[in-house]
């Protein structure tokens, strides 16, 4: 028998595990709302943070490319054929 087919089996056990959950929801929500809203919002923040560092060094890279290709250039139609 499958962890699953336990879980959904009826049971007065499980039965009495739901109600009281169902119960305890209103309160338990708001509490745990509050504990989990500040841990996702710290998360938040470093991925922008995150976002903001390769941002920053995707244009610092691309720059460089640019100036490397332009050097390139400058260096190849300088010389005479």
């Amino acid at each position: 028998m499958a962890w699953y087919d336990k879980v959904i089996s009826f049971s007065w056990p499980n039965v009495l595990i739901a109600v009281g959950v169902a119960a305890m929801a209103p309160v338990l929500l708001p509490v745990v709302g509050s504990v989990v809203r500040p841990v996702a919002k710290g998360a938040v923040k470093g991925g922008l943070m995150v976002k903001d560092a390769v941002v920053g060094f995707a244009a610092e890279a691309g720059e460089q490319v640019s100036d490397l290709v332009a050097e390139a250039k400058a260096e190849h139609y300088s010389k005479p054929s």
